[in-house]
């Protein structure tokens, strides 16, 4: 191998792939003058090889057989864009054994199967990276891993998926009800036309079990996180949230405190001074709190072709220097094991929706059954809705099973007719 030129071995060619096949050729000069080394992509496996692609590369680069790129002697780096576990997992792991550094953008595969991967990448000695894996082009797990490493992170919490920002931005902003938005969304090309993985949170909780793996050095799974989507939500909740001074996002937050890890991803009411409350449309943002460099934001286009193959770039670039010079990046390390805390034991401020019947003593009733649950009331709002009345509560700091049990004993309650919409307050509190 020439000192200074890296062959590129890339699995995948779909929207990320051929972008990052574009970058590649169009700033490989500038690549080259700035590190000192010359990128190439020399072998490419796709599924379909009549299929036409905008990229400028000759038809012998392209392949079915996607083990020959990994073993293909002049392949210096695996980059993997493929998705899913399998045989994205087995590829990665044969390219490790074989001591060429791998590129990956596989979120599902990281939040599930990341312990074996960074463990085979460790006893090979070479790099394993994926900063595309969340926030698509937000550089997030290098400053996580490198800069902060000297750091104790204790919170980092975030818009992570675009799908389901774009819509609750629409609601906010046109009050548009959940499904009207959602169709919008998928027109755009935002959301898929299966759109489950997005809005029940689960490519947000994928990305939180990567995010409290780096940020606090523990094996979290995709499993550990607690999820709820945002399919529940409606206009209604949005301009309540609005009339409080509130704007509602779907955040992955991960805690660590001296009881465990906490990682969840639900629907939150942000005060709208927050930074990450004014993040609109499809845009991605992470908050982080530590202690010496106390809260740092991050901001930016968290998909798209574009945005995520330049964060795959950034890596393939760290990867050629570090194989060039002999060196190797910051690692994961060895991860520790710490205790991932329930959900029921994690405290947050609530927002509480009832409608009950409008006569006298009935705000007392209601009032006891959160007190003898040791959840207290920050505020409440009362409006006539008919023969009925509409109470809005906010709590301050609760533990989840005791606002659970707070909600069971009043749908006991015969005064009470329904109790409505429930969300977390990310407030001055917590």
């Amino acid at each position: 191998m020439n000192p200074r030129s890296v062959k590129v071995g890339l699995l995948g060619c779909g929207h990320v792939g051929s972008a990052l096949v574009r970058l590649i050729t169009e700033n490989g000069d500038a690549i080259e003058a700035r590190t000192g080394v010359h990128l190439e992509v020399s072998r490419v496996a796709v599924r379909n090889l009549a299929r036409e692609r905008d990229v400028a590369l000759p038809a012998s680069v392209f392949t079915h057989d996607a083990t020959s790129v990994v073993t293909d002697e002049d392949v210096d780096i695996v980059v993997e864009v493929i998705g899913g576990i399998e045989p994205a997992r087995e590829l990665i792991i044969e390219a490790l054994k074989a001591g060429k550094p791998v590129v990956t953008a596989n979120k599902e595969l990281l939040a599930n199967v990341g312990k074996e991967l960074f463990e085979a990448a460790e006893g090979a000695g070479v790099d394993l990276l994926f900063e595309a894996s969340v926030a698509g082009g937000i550089p997030l797990i290098r400053p996580l891993r490198e800069s902060l490493a000297g750091d104790r992170i204790r919170r980092v919490m975030g818009i992570v998926n675009g799908t389901t920002n774009y819509i609750l931005s629409n609601m906010t902003e046109s009050g548009a009800s959940f499904s009207d938005a959602l169709a919008e969304a998928q027109t755009l090309g935002y959301a898929e036309r299966d759109p489950t993985a997005d809005v029940e949170g689960f490519d947000a909780a994928a990305k939180g079990a990567i995010i409290a793996t780096i940020a606090f050095g523990a094996r979290v799974v995709a499993g550990d996180v607690y999820r709820e989507g945002i399919s529940e939500i409606s206009d209604a909740d949005i301009a309540s949230a609005r009339e409080l001074g509130y704007a509602v996002k779907l955040l992955a937050v991960a805690d660590e405190t001296d009881q465990g890890i906490a990682v969840r991803v639900h629907p939150t009411m942000l005060p709208v001074a927050h930074p990450l409350a004014s993040v609109r449309d499809s845009f991605n943002a992470l908050f982080i709190e530590a202690d010496a460099v106390g809260e740092l934001m991050f901001y930016g286009r968290g998909a798209g072709g574009m945005p995520t193959a330049s964060a795959v770039l950034g890596d393939v670039i760290d990867a050629a220097k570090n194989l060039v010079s002999g060196a190797r990046g910051a690692t994961v390390g060895t991860l520790a094991r710490k205790p991932i805390r329930p959900i029921d034991e994690v405290e947050s401020q609530f927002y509480l929706q009832l409608e009950v019947a409008d006569e006298p003593g009935v705000l007392a009733v209601i009032a006891e059954q959160f007190g003898q649950r040791g959840v207290s009331i920050k505020s409440m709002q009362q409006m006539g809705i008919g023969s009925e009345a509409r109470l809005i509560f906010i709590t301050h700091l609760a533990r989840e099973a005791d606002l659970r049990a707070t909600i069971h004993s009043l749908r006991e309650v015969g005064a009470v007719h329904r109790v409505g919409s429930v969300l977390r307050v990310m407030g001055d509190e917590g």
